[in-house]
C-alpha cells in the first residue's frame, strides 16, 4: 500500500516468466527466508523458481514471509504455520499443496542430537527433526532436496552421524519398486531362513511402502515378536516364565515398542513442558531427561536385550530362539539399507543373486548422495566466512550433484567495508529511517570494487552497498516503492499501522557511558583478552567475553543472534539488524518483522530480528545452491 492507504501489489515481470519452466519450490525450516530468497533470485534461460510453500512452527516468520513474498512480491506462495512433528502436518501440507508436484525442497533440521546409537545427549524438541523432514520427503518426493546444517555435523561422534544422515537418506526407497525386492527375497532368502526371523525382514522391507496399512503391520510384526517370546520360554516352569523379572521385562518392553504412538505423544508432551518452563541447567533437568529417555525406544531395546541374555542362560538350550528373538529385534529399529545389508550376508555365496539385487536396488533407491557439501559463504560473495554443510538428495532420475562451484575467487571476495560502509551514520541509541551521507573511512576505500549480481569483479558492475540498496530481484519483479514494517499479524492488514520508510531495521540500542567506553577500549585493543587488564584497571570487565571486532579488511565471522556480539570497525558499537543483514547478503528491502530485538528465553518463542536474521542461509550462498540445481534438474 502506498503512504495514501491505497492498494499495491508487487508485479512479477511476464515477459521473465514466459518462456521459462517454473521449478515447484517449497522451503521447510524457512526462518526468515534465506532459502527462499536466494531461490527467487536464481534463474536460467529456460528455468526459475515457482515459490509455492513455505513452513516454519514461529508467527513471526510467517510474518516476515507473508510481508515479502504475498505483499511486496505479489505472490500466492502460501505458508504453513505448524510443527512438523505433530501427525497432522503431512496431511495439512498436501491439502494445502492441492495436488502439486514439487520439484525441490529446501530445510534446515536440526542434527546435532542425533546419534548412531540412538542416545541424545540433550533431549529437547530438535532431536527428531531431521526424521521428520525425511518423511516430507518421503511423501512428496521432490527431483532434489537440500538439507542445512552446521559443519560440526560432519565430526559429532567420530564422525558415526554423518554417515548414519547419509545412510538415511540412501534408505528412502520407491515403494512403488518394493514389490520387486519383495519377489527376490520370496526366491532367493525365503529358503534359507527360518520363517519368523524371515516373516519380520518382509514385514519391515513392507513398511517402506507409503500406501500399505502400517498399523496391521506392526500388529503382524509384534504378534510374531510374541511366538518368538514363547519359544523363547517354554522350557522354563511355569511359575517362572509368569514371575521372573527378566522375562516380564522382555514380555513388558514389547508392550511398550508396540505402543510407539502413545509413547511418543508422551515423550513430545514432556519436551513441550520441558521447555516451555526453561527447564535447563537446573535441579530438574536430569529427571526430565530421565523420563523422556526411559521411554525411547533405545532405552527400552536396551533393557530388552540384557533381559534376553539372562533367560538364556537360566534355560539352557534356547539360544538358536533367543538369537531369532535378538535379530528380529534389531531390524524393527532397522533403516532399510540395514536391512539389506543383512541380506547380502545371508546371500554371500550367491554371486548372480548378489548381481541382480545390485541392480535392483540401483533401480529402487529413491535418491543419491554423493557426499556432504561444506559450503563457506564468503565464497559465494557473502561478506562472512559462514561455513556450512548441505546434504543435497537427488532422486534416482535426476543427475548427481557432487559440488557448488564458488562464484567468487579468493583474491576477490567482498569485505566488510564493502557492505557496510554506507551504513554508517548511527551512533548509540540512534535509528535511521532514510540513507545518509556516510562518513567516509580514507583508507578503506580503496577496497570498494565494482561487481556482479553474485558478488565477483565487473567492470560495468555496482558496488555490494549499491547492489543491496537496489535488490538483487529487479530481474524478475517491478519493484514496489514503499515496502513496510509492521509489529505483528494483526497489524498486517491495518493499513494505518504500516510504517512505511526508505531505510529499515537500521537501530541502534541505547547504551550507558560504561557500555561504550568497554566496546571502544576493546574495539582500540581488537579483542577481549588483549583489553581485559585496561578493562580491569578501569572497572570495566565484564563476564561477557565473546566480542568480536569486525574487520573492515576482511570477512565477518559467521553472524549470530545477539546484538552485542559484534563490535563495529569503527563506531564501536553494537551492530544493527540492516548490518548484520547485509553482512548475510540480504537486500535493503528485504523487511524484517515484529520486535527488534527480546531478552533471555522469549528468543526462542519470539524469534526477534536479530534471531531471523543469525538463523538465516545466506540469500547469495543459497542462490548458488539454487542455480547448481537448475543447471541440473531435468
Amino acid at each position: 500500500m502506498n503512504r495514501n492507504g491505497g492498494i499495491y501489489a508487487m508485479a512479477e515481470k511476464k515477459e521473465f516468466i514466459a518462456n521459462r519452466k517454473g521449478i515447484k519450490y517449497l522451503d521447510l525450516f524457512a526462518g526468515a527466508g534465506g532459502f527462499s530468497e536466494g531461490f527467487m533470485q536464481a534463474y536460467t534461460d529456460d528455468k526459475y523458481y515457482d515459490f509455492r510453500l513455505a513452513s516454519d512452527i514461529n508467527e513471526n516468520c510467517e510474518l516476515t514471509h507473508r510481508v515479502r513474498y504475498n505483499k511486496m512480491l505479489g505472490l500466492d506462495t502460501d505458508f504453513l504455520r505448524q510443527d512438523i512433528m505433530e501427525d497432522s502436518f503431512i496431511p495439512n501440507l498436501l491439502q494445502r499443496l492441492h495436488g502439486q508436484k514439487i520439484d525441490v525442497i529446501t530445510g534446515g533440521p536440526s542434527c546435532q542430537s542425533f546419534s548412531l546409537a540412538g542416545r541424545r545427549k540433550k533431549l529437547d524438541k530438535r532431536d527428531d527433526l531431521f526424521y521428520h523432514y525425511l518423511k516430507v520427503i518421503k511423501a512428496l518426493r521432490p527431483k532434489y532436496f537440500i538439507m542445512e546444517n552446521v559443519k560440526g555435523i560432519l565430526t559429532k561422534d567420530k564422525g558415526r552421524i554423518k554417515e548414519r544422515i547419509l545412510r538415511e537418506i540412501r534408505s528412502i526407497v520407491d515403494y512403488t519398486r518394493i514389490g520387486e525386492l519383495l519377489a527376490f527375497l520370496d526366491e532367493n532368502l525365503k529358503p534359507r531362513l527360518g520363517s519368523s526371523l524371515y516373516l519380520c525382514l518382509y514385514t519391515k522391507i513392507c513398511m517402506e511402502d507409503s500406501n500399505i496399512d502400517l498399523d496391521k503391520l506392526y500388529e503382524n510384526y509384534f504378534a510374531n515378536l510374541d511366538q518368538q517370546l514363547k519359544s523363547l520360554t517354554k522350557h522354563l516352569p511355569y511359575s517362572v516364565s509368569k514371575s521372573d523379572v527378566s522375562v516380564n521385562t522382555i514380555r513388558h518392553g514389547l508392550l511398550l515398542l508396540k505402543d510407539k504412538k502413545h509413547r511418543d505423544e508422551i515423550r513430545k508432551q514432556v519436551i513441550q513442558l520441558k521447555t516451555a518452563s526453561h527447564i535447563d541447567n537446573d535441579s530438574f533437568v536430569d529427571s526430565y531427561n530421565a523420563i523422556v529417555e526411559s521411554i525411547s525406544d533405545e532405552s527400552i531395546l536396551e533393557n530388552i536385550l540384557n533381559a534376553i541374555d539372562v533367560v538364556t542362560k537360566m534355560n539352557g538350550g534356547c539360544e538358536d530362539d533367543a538369537q531369532v528373538l535378538k535379530k528380529s529385534l534389531e531390524i524393527l529399529t532397522s533403516t532399510f539399507d540395514e536391512c539389506i545389508d543383512f541380506v547380502r550376508e545371508q546371500l554371500s555365496d550367491k554371486t548372480t543373486a548378489l548381481n541382480f539385487l545390485e541392480k535392483l536396488l540401483k533401480e529402487i533407491r529413491l535418491y543419491n548422495i554423493s557426499k556432504p557439501l561444506v559450503l563457506l559463504s564468503s565464497n559465494y560473495g557473502v561478506p562472512q566466512n559462514r561455513e556450512r554443510v548441505v546434504f543435497i538428495g537427488c532422486r534416482n532420475d535426476q543427475e548427481l550433484i557432487t559440488e557448488i562451484p564458488s562464484t567468487v575467487k579468493k583474491e576477490d571476495k567482498v569485505k566488510v567495508y564493502e557492505a557496510l560502509w554506507d551504513l554508517n551514520m548511527v551512533g548509540n541509541g540512534d535509528v535511521a529511517t532514510e540513507y545518509k551521507t556516510p562518513t567516509l573511512i580514507k583508507e578503506y576505500e580503496p577496497t570498494k570494487r565494482l561487481r556482479g549480481i553474485q558478488g565477483e569483479p565487473e567492470e560495468n558492475g555496482h558496488l555490494f552497498s549499491e547492489w543491496s540498496r537496489m535488490g538483487r530481484l529487479s530481474h524478475r519483479f517491478t519493484f514496489d516503492e514503499e515496502p513496510f514494517y509492521v509489529l505483528s499479524m494483526k497489524d498486517l492488514d491495518v493499513n494505518k499501522k504500516h510504517q512505511h520508510m526508505d531505510l529499515f531495521n537500521h537501530q541502534t540500542s541505547s547504551q550507558n557511558d560504561k557500555v561504550r567506553e568497554r566496546l571502544h577500549i576493546i574495539a582500540k585493543h581488537k579483542d577481549y583478552d588483549s583489553a581485559k587488564e585496561e578493562l580491569k584497571a578501569k572497572g570495566l570487565d565484564s563476564q561477557k567475553r565473546n566480542y568480536v571486532v569486525l574487520n573492515p579488511l576482511g570477512q565477518s565471522p559467521t553472524v549470530c543472534t545477539m546484538p552485542d556480539d559484534f563490535i563495529h570497525y569503527s563506531a564501536y558499537r553494537p551492530m544493527t539488524v540492516r548490518e548484520m543483514a547485509r553482512l548475510q547478503s540480504f537486500d535493503d528491502s528485504f523487511v524484517f518483522q515484529g520486535k527488534r530485538q527480546t531478552g533471555g528465553n522469549n528468543r526462542q518463542k519470539e524469534i526477534p530480528q536479530y534471531t531471523l536474521v543469525g538463523n538465516a542461509v545466506p540469500p547469495l550462498m543459497a542462490r548458488a545452491i539454487a542455480n547448481t540445481v537448475l543447471n541440473h534438474i531435468k
